[in-house]
């Protein structure tokens, strides 16, 4: 029996310059995103028999990897070579489609993690991470960038620049454990309520990229901003770019934003939040705010009824928890 955990994330800044329509076309993308403590647990066992078992919102039970409907599952086993003989258990801290944190990806690469430990082998972040890429845009065709996966597997605060020629940089930005934590004070995620298909405001996005490049330019420069701002720790300029990227980001293409999310996220700066955005792509999710400590209790009340979900930014990516029979 093998155990992963895998991480879900934020992301600060450049979010959709991770595109491959963008990066590759218009000298690279870059985004600045975190790893929280939010996690996604992939179960994988022996079975007795040589069919497959997957168990998560559904369970399926088939005799061959073909009948498998859940993609992500279906394509990992497939590239890992574990074929048969098989169960898979997921459990998600934030369960659910379209919350804008990354669990899709989070999913694929726990999943390979834990298939290529069940055989023996142990891959470092970056090969998971590219492999995860593979399955989510090259094998199963998904509108989406690389972001997601590269954080996942390597965890922690990152800036990440996407070159033309598909390559990624990761670079750590280094916070002690109490940087980490007064930072994470400053944090808070609000559930609207509201749940979409990333990939089909994503389509809208790829669509309008040549429209969007000078506003998409823009954003690589917030996230680079970003960067240094964390590594100035100057939280009120980290809430102070996400406001710009926000403002730009929300005219990119029609549903990253609507009348309900507008007023929530005016009730927020009004309170006394620096700055924010939804995550992921856009049109429901989480509402990310950055905020001075003090003003936490005025924000949750500003936005009630929608649930805050504290956060924490943790440095582990997708690691192995447990090893055994």
């Amino acid at each position: 029996m093998i155990i992963t955990r895998t991480p879900l994330r934020i992301s600060f800044a450049g979010g959709g310059t991770d595109l491959p329509s963008f990066y590759r076309h218009h000298g690279g993308g870059a985004v600045t995103s975190a790893a929280i403590d939010r996690y996604v647990h992939v179960l994988v066992n022996d079975k007795f028999d040589q069919s497959i078992r997957i168990a998560y919102s559904r369970t399926e039970n088939v005799d061959r990897l073909e009948e498998l409907q859940h993609g992500l599952v279906r394509e990992a086993m497939r590239r890992t070579g574990v074929t048969d003989s098989l169960e898979v258990h997921t459990i998600a801290d934030i369960p659910g489609e379209g919350t804008g944190l990354g669990s899709s990806s989070s999913l694929t690469v726990g999943l390979l993690n834990a298939l290529y430990a069940h055989r023996g082998v142990l891959k470092d972040p970056a090969e998971l991470a590219e492999e995860a890429c593979q399955i989510e845009i090259e094998d199963l065709g998904g509108t989406l960038g690389k972001q997601d996966q590269y954080i996942a597997a390597f965890g922690g605060l990152r800036h990440f620049q996407f070159h033309t020629d598909d390559t990624v940089r990761t670079t750590p930005i280094p916070l002690t454990t109490t940087e980490r934590d007064r930072f994470s004070e400053h944090l808070s995620l609000f559930y609207t309520g509201l749940t979409r298909r990333a990939e089909g405001v994503l389509k809208g996005q790829d669509a309008r990229t040549s429209q969007n490049v000078e506003a998409l330019r823009a954003m690589v420069g917030l996230a680079d901003q970003t960067r240094d701002a964390f590594l100035r720790r100057d939280w009120a300029a980290v809430g102070a770019l996400l406001d710009e990227g926000w403002q730009r980001k929300r005219t990119l293409a029609t549903g990253i934003s609507n009348e309900q999310i507008d007023g929530a996220y005016d009730r927020a700066k009004a309170a006394g939040a620096w700055g924010g955005k939804i995550t992921g792509a856009g049109g429901g999710g989480f509402l990310l705010v950055v905020h001075p400590p003090e003003r936490q209790s005025q924000i949750a009340s500003a936005l009630s009824p929608m649930r805050r979900l504290p956060v924490r930014i943790t440095p582990e990516g997708s690691r192995i928890l447990f090893v055994g029979r």
